[in-house]
């Protein structure tokens, strides 16, 4: 019989996660989803005191026996990428899923308005950085053995927003760097992205200043999302369930596009 919930099959053991931007929020529920599947997983973040609490939080929660390493770095440093993927392998021997979780936004509003080079710095770390991980992955342990990528993108990227729009323009461009290299690294590396609606994070606080009421009310499901509902899809889509399954950039939004609106 299939385990009613997936996380219970443990279909990930013996693989080694690394995912970014995992002290809080998305990517440090999906360290959590990959852990209770039985993999090894890195994280990684900026500041090392947040990083190591989530760490202690996630032993706890995964109970005796749970691997995780920290791995402080900036990912638009590149050597904090290198750095990362190279501990990453060396202490637990290999590199078989790559989840790019972190992204920024610190521009809102007009585009005639925006500093350029508060856009450059979202378009670096939300596109360039990501790219530049996978490339590590890809000479240190993915080009020969092969693996998973999946990218955070976001509802912003898929239709037009007007207050992050920046932010929307570059999580569009993700989702075509996504297409890319699912084409260039195939078939031995899948490659997809997620693109979530509004999530009851830190980073999306200033757009639900409102009230979560209010921004939820436009959603089919009449909530906003959890990093629980986006790291349960990360987990399906890193797992062999989801094998023949590349280049798509999957929406987890509580129906929001279906609507029509944003």
């Amino acid at each position: 019989m299939t385990s009613e919930n997936p996380a219970q099959d443990k279909d990930l053991t013996g693989r080694v996660a690394l995912v970014t931007g995992a002290s809080r929020g998305i990517g440090k529920a999906v360290a959590a989803e990959f852990l209770a599947r039985g993999a090894k997983v890195a994280i990684t973040a900026r500041k090392p005191e947040p990083l190591a609490d989530a760490a202690r939080d996630l032993r706890s929660g995964a109970g005796s026996g749970a691997e995780v390493l920290t791995i402080p770095g900036n990912a638009g440093d590149a050597d904090s990428r290198r750095d990362a993927v190279a501990r990453t392998i060396a202490e637990f021997g290999s590199l078989d899923i790559l989840i790019n979780n972190t992204g920024i936004n610190p521009v809102y509003g007009s585009l005639m308005e925006a500093d350029l080079d508060g856009v450059k710095k979202i378009f670096d770390t939300n596109v360039v950085a990501t790219l530049g991980f996978v490339q590590e992955a890809f000479k240190a342990w993915m080009g020969e053995h092969g693996g998973v990528v999946i990218n955070l993108a976001s509802v912003a990227g898929i239709r037009s927003t007007g207050v992050i729009a920046a932010y929307g323009a570059s999580k569009a461009a993700l989702i075509r760097l996504t297409e890319e290299l699912a084409w260039q690294l195939g078939p031995s590396i899948r490659v997809n992205a997620v693109a979530p609606g509004v999530v009851k994070t830190k980073f999306a606080e200033a757009l639900v200043a409102g009230g979560e009421d209010a921004a939820s009310a436009a959603y089919p499901m009449k909530r906003l999302g959890t990093p629980e509902d986006v790291a349960s899809l990360i987990g399906f889509l890193a797992s062999d369930k989801s094998s023949w399954i590349t280049g798509e950039t999957i929406r987890v939004d509580g129906g929001l596009l279906a609507t029509g609106g944003l």
